[in-house]
């Protein structure tokens, strides 16, 4: 096996870190580790400077042009779907079909980016002035600084950079440090794809250097806006970062996803949406279902479904292509995901599957006879478990459902339409499916949550106004009067 290597991308250009320092990335299942540039705060600046000096040029180019670099992005990014692929599996443990899910949604959002190219725009508004025109334009925010995490890398790598550029801002992506290999293969593609030197520039950095790199990008003059995707713990230290310097942050955070299963729903469909939506990806997805709340009529019969299903979901290597989930990103992971079952089950839980092995390699878990008292109804598991809570009636699903400090996404299962958008509508969350699964992206959609779960919107029209400046300008046609 071909060593990774993960070099610095600043101004189009393979770059060491300050010293040649580099940091060893070994996914959960080992393996040839990834060598990786260990920025330093430097190294940092030196992204951000290659940024705002690419700025000018780039915000004046051409809606047309910059759609047509974003869509040969789109292609670069497809042909390198195999490196992806083993990158990930290498890295993170992810399976081939979730990596490839990766490559395929990150190419929709760069060519739903170019689409957006021509849609920013302001408006005329009425003045109460004789002879004056008053409009608004948007005016891209200055350099972008996205953070992404490692759980979904390509598309979330993507989504901090893409709608930035088409806005006509310049972007430094900071890597994740389990994943640095993955992420720069972003910047790979987008150079190979024509972007000129400094729009899109890749920071990859040692955990140990993670504050300091990243204070060092929001402190830079030349940020304007900063995007983070990831954990609330980090996102609230993030947003204090950005408060300090009075810079706009757009953040989503954890999660703990409710799906809302009423007596009148179609449970095989509510059942293989509670599947994909609780395990895909090992449950290492923010909008992963957490909690499957269930009205007593149906409960019983929903679990004997359900944990049939649970059973052939078993977790393997990625790289030998034989189960249907890989591994967790590492053993802490692994470690947490038991401490959290071990609690309930101390508790008087059920949990079906076999939780106990050690590793990395968790299959699918379902928690049973989860109450308040316990770690798991309330903390973010991220990994390959569920939970099933019962409710008496509607009322009682909804109070459970918004029992959280959470509010990402969520789901109502009921063949009463009218129904399901009444639940819909008191649900405390930033987006609801009705009859489909808790994780549901597209990339023209309003991505994004409330309370703990962060703030801000990515996609279509909501990411426009997140990357942009609006400005009101007028004009006098006649001379005013003025008072004095």
């Amino acid at each position: 096996m071909v060593q990774r290597e993960a070099l610095l991308l600043i101004g189009n250009a393979d770059v060491a870190a300050s010293g040649g320092a580099t940091f060893e990335r070994t996914g959960p299942l080992g393996g040839e580790p990834t060598v990786a540039a260990a920025a330093s705060a430097a190294d940092a600046i030196a992204a951000a400077d290659a940024a705002a000096a690419a700025l000018p040029a780039w915000a004046a180019l051409g809606p047309n042009e910059r759609r047509r670099l974003l869509l040969a992005g789109a292609d670069a990014l497809e042909a390198q779907t195999g490196a992806f692929v083993e990158a990930m599996a290498a890295e993170t443990g992810a399976s081939n079909g979730w990596a490839g899910f990766n490559v395929h949604l990150a190419a929709g959002l760069l060519r739903e980016a170019a689409a957006l190219t021509t849609q920013v725009k302001g408006e005329t508004i009425l003045s109460d002035r004789p002879g004056c025109y008053a409009m608004t334009l948007r005016r891209p925010a200055g350099v972008v600084l996205g953070i992404a995490p490692w759980n979904a890398p390509v598309i979330l790598g993507v989504r901090a950079i893409a709608t930035p550029l088409a806005c006509g801002n310049t972007v430094v992506l900071k890597a994740s440090e389990h994943c640095p290999a993955t992420h720069r293969l972003i910047g790979t593609a987008l150079r190979s794809a024509g972007f000129p030197a400094g729009v899109v520039n890749v920071v990859t950095n040692a955990p140990a250097d993670a504050g300091e790199v990243v204070a060092a990008l929001v402190n830079h003059r030349a940020v304007r806006r900063i995007n983070f995707t990831g954990s609330t713990r980090v996102g609230r230290i993030i947003a204090g970062l950005a408060a300090q310097q009075l810079k706009p942050c757009l953040l989503e955070l954890g999660g703990k996803a409710p799906m809302i299963v009423l007596d009148d729903a179609d449970l095989d469909a509510a059942v293989a949406a509670a599947g994909f939506g609780a395990y895909m990806n090992s449950g290492q997805i923010c909008m992963s279902t957490e909690r499957i709340i269930l009205e007593d009529g149906i409960a019983d019969a929903f679990v004997e479904r359900f944990r049939a299903r649970v059973d052939g979901l078993t977790a393997g290597d990625p790289r030998a292509g034989s189960a249907p989930l890989g591994s967790v990103v590492d053993e802490a992971t692994g470690r947490r995901v038991r401490h959290l079952i071990e609690d309930a089950v101390g508790k008087g839980a059920r949990a079906h599957g076999d939780w106990q092995t050690g590793g990395t390699l968790i299959p699918a878990i379902v928690v049973d006879g989860v109450t308040p008292d316990m770690l798991l109804y309330s903390e973010e598991s991220f990994g390959p478990v569920t939970t099933i809570l019962r409710a008496a009636n509607e009322d009682v699903a909804v109070r459970i459902a918004n029992d959280t400090e959470y509010g990402l996404t969520s789901s109502v299962f009921s063949q009463n339409i009218a129904r399901a958008l009444r639940v819909a509508e008191r649900i405390e969350a930033g987006m609801c499916h009705i009859n489909g699964a808790t994780v549901h992206d597209e990339a023209q959609m309003p991505f994004g949550g409330t309370k703990a779960s962060g703030y801000g919107r990515f996609g279509g029209e909501a990411g426009i106004a997140e990357f942009t400046e609006l400005k009101w300008v007028t004009i006098d046609t006649q001379t005013p009067h003025w008072p004095i």
